[in-house]
């Protein structure tokens, strides 16, 4: 998990239990996977005795870092910026215990940077930096030729006066982050010598690729969201499923707080029989409970099997239907129509699975659909003792395609 470290980290971590922060600017209302890997160096840094503090940027959030952007940042409200982070504490509570001499400390920087003066600012931090040093920045010299507005290029101090703030204020003495936080880290640790004289360090995370050479966190091209308005329980679960086998032992071991044995015995059993995808299964388990709580992964589990040929239809509850009906094509149809009989080959093509009457009536007679689960016949109606909990039909063509009726 560690692309970088300051000199000397190692021997003061060996001489006692240390409080780190790991910042996350609110430029959306839900975390995303990648910003998983500084999340869970915190849990691990808990776990061995380290006090975790999470900051959410309330007050940096207002800047923009230009850390890995090509272009500037949109200027978000305050409204956004506050609504922004209140959900993204939530998110965080799931990872960190707040309890005990370990307690994780949920903070807003914007509790100390909104309410600073621009001449305190420029007293206080500005002196302590020269231009020459903040030019020699990543973040600053790959917007060089593009352009970097005066507000993103001080970012690095903004940040470097949070780490100040929490070196003094929370005795941390430690910054963790993505690797290409690294110039903002070694800002603050900077500003702490110089203001200080104090001792920091910094430690950055690798910012992951996938073994085909794709951005890790992306499905589709489009993030995968910890929050299941904008990616689904069940495509959060199936994201994790579906990893490379290239990938799964290195997921396995920077997203999972399995013992590394019992990770290497996953993997043996992999190399015995690929094609149950033990070690992606338990992947996607773990990270899907521990983000969206047991009972919705255990629904999650049972739905993939019903859209994968291996569930029972019949013993599932009206909450895993509603995580397939998400998945799925779903028609409605009025209650009454179902109560009478509704012939199937109707409601086939209405769902879409057939292109026509005549399309549906070759597939019964070959036997190629079934609802709910079950084979069905060319004179077949879907009738009252059809209907699931929830008022759900499950119609499929084959062993890959779904649609759903859902009667009200």
């Amino acid at each position: 998990m560690v692309h970088d470290a300051t000199p000397g980290l190692a021997e003061r971590l060996g001489a006692g239990p240390i409080a780190a922060y790991v910042g996350f600017d609110p430029t959306a209302d839900s975390l995303h996977v990648g910003n998983l890997v500084p999340v869970m160096a915190l849990a691990w840094l808990q776990r061995l005795g380290g006090r975790p503090i999470v900051v959410v940027g309330g007050g940096t959030g207002l800047v923009g870092d230009p850390s890995g952007k090509r272009g500037e940042r949109p200027m978000l409200s305050l409204e956004e910026i506050d609504a922004n982070a209140a959900a993204i504490q939530a998110q965080l509570s799931r990872f960190l215990s707040f309890d005990g001499p370990a307690g994780a400390r949920m903070l807003d920087n914007a509790a100390w940077l909104r309410p600073l003066s621009l001449m305190e600012f420029l007293r206080d931090t500005g002196k302590h930096f020269t231009i020459n040093y903040m030019l020699q920045k990543e973040s600053v010299k790959a917007r060089m030729e593009t352009g970097i507005s005066f507000t993103e290029f001080a970012y690095m101090l903004v940040q470097a006066y949070d780490f100040h703030h929490l070196f003094a204020t929370e005795g941390c003495q430690l910054q963790m982050g993505g690797s290409d936080q690294w110039g903002n880290i070694t800002a603050g640790i900077e500003l702490i010598t110089r203001r200080e004289g104090g001792k920091a360090h910094g430690l950055v995370c690798p910012l992951l690729t996938t073994a085909s050479g794709g951005k890790f966190g992306k499905s589709e091209g489009e993030n995968v969201w910890l929050d299941p308005r904008r990616t689904s329980a069940y495509q959060f679960y199936q994201y994790w499923l579906n990893s490379d086998d290239r990938d799964v032992e290195r997921f396995l071991r920077i997203f999972s707080f399995k013992p590394l044995e019992e990770v290497a015995a996953l993997m043996e059993q992999h190399s015995r029989d690929p094609g149950r995808r033990i070690p992606h299964r338990a992947l996607a388990e773990e990270l899907t409970e521990r983000v969206h709580g047991g009972e919705v992964c255990r629904r999650v589990v049972a739905a993939s099997a019903i859209l994968f040929g291996g569930g029972s239809l019949r013993d599932a509850d009206r909450e895993t239907l509603e995580i397939v009906a998400g998945e799925v094509r779903v028609h409605p149809v009025p209650r009454s129509r179902v109560e009478e009989g509704a012939p199937l080959v109707e409601a086939l093509v209405e769902a879409g699975l057939a292109t026509s009457k005549a399309d549906a009536r070759r597939g019964l007679e070959a036997g190629g659909f079934s609802v709910n689960g079950e084979r069905a016949g060319l004179d077949r109606r879907l009738g009252i003792n059809d209907l699931l909990p929830g008022g759900y039909i499950v119609l499929q063509k084959g062993k890959k395609h779904y649609a759903m009726i859902h009667s009200h």
